[in-house]
């Protein structure tokens, strides 16, 4: 699979992590698929494909899963930041987790018929793909009059991201000026799952990147302590809800 990230539009920077470009070559026979492994990372994407489904977006992950590719497809796709999907979708997100949703349910039919075709009719570069899809972005963001920067969600996204998860629910709420009944209810609407789960796989996040990092020596007590974990058996346990592997499989993937 060939993968691309592009930067969003200076406009679309505090929302939109990236926008993405994929495809996936034929597969050597249909009983052998490409199968391309997907971690959890606490993002909302939509992807448009040209093999004649209709756009979907896919919510927020509490574990890995296996996407087979059994015939080429080319894929425009645009990930939002976490908790600032739900302005753009107009809907809130807590029922996406671990689903995905038709757009044309989200944004209509009609204008989910007219992006896809603008999309795929004409032989497009990449680039000139992303910007039709940035360009809708632009509109929906205007329509949405900055709520996305404003949400609850999306201040406590920022506090548990700058903490690397490593802060608790109590703490984060107190921080907030808020009951911890009131933020679970909120994070969950506005960005798609409980704050203690979207730490957990924060702090996972970086166990996996501190762990391949180079000059790492695979010492697991020393990354556990390094990322906030009890301890060693609590990092094995995030691995395998999360990556359905293990450490020492991680490190050299």
């Amino acid at each position: 699979m060939i993968y691309r990230e592009y930067p969003p539009h200076p406009a679309l920077r505090a929302h939109v992590a990236c926008l993405w470009t994929a495809r996936v070559a034929a597969p050597v026979s249909a009983s052998a698929p490409h199968v391309h492994r997907v971690l959890p990372d606490n993002c909302v994407d939509i992807l448009w494909q040209d093999d004649g489904r209709q756009a979907y977006a896919v919510g927020m992950m509490s574990a890995s899963f296996l996407v087979p590719a059994a015939r080429p497809v080319r894929t425009v796709a645009v990930r939002f930041r976490p908790g600032a999907a739900g302005a753009f979708l107009g809907a809130p997100l807590h029922p996406l987790t671990d689903a995905r949703a038709q757009l044309a349910d989200l944004w209509g039919r009609s204008l989910a018929d007219r992006l896809d075709d603008a999309l795929w009719t004409d032989d497009l570069t990449d680039r000139q793909r992303i910007a039709l899809v940035e360009r809708e972005l632009l509109r929906r963001l205007a329509a949405a009059d900055g709520t996305p920067a404003a949400s609850l969600g999306m201040r406590a996204v920022a506090a548990l991201e700058a903490a690397h998860g490593a802060l608790t629910v109590a703490s984060l709420a107190d921080g907030l000026g808020l009951s911890r009944q009131h933020l679970a209810l909120q994070f969950r609407q506005q960005v798609g799952i409980s704050p203690k789960l979207f730490a957990r796989i924060c702090r996972f996040r970086r166990a996996l990147a501190l762990l391949r990092a180079p000059d790492r020596d695979g010492d697991l007590a020393a990354l556990a302590a390094d990322c906030g974990y009890f301890d060693q058996s609590h990092l094995v346990r995030d691995f395998r809800d999360f990556a359905d592997s293990t450490p020492a499989l991680e490190r050299h993937r």
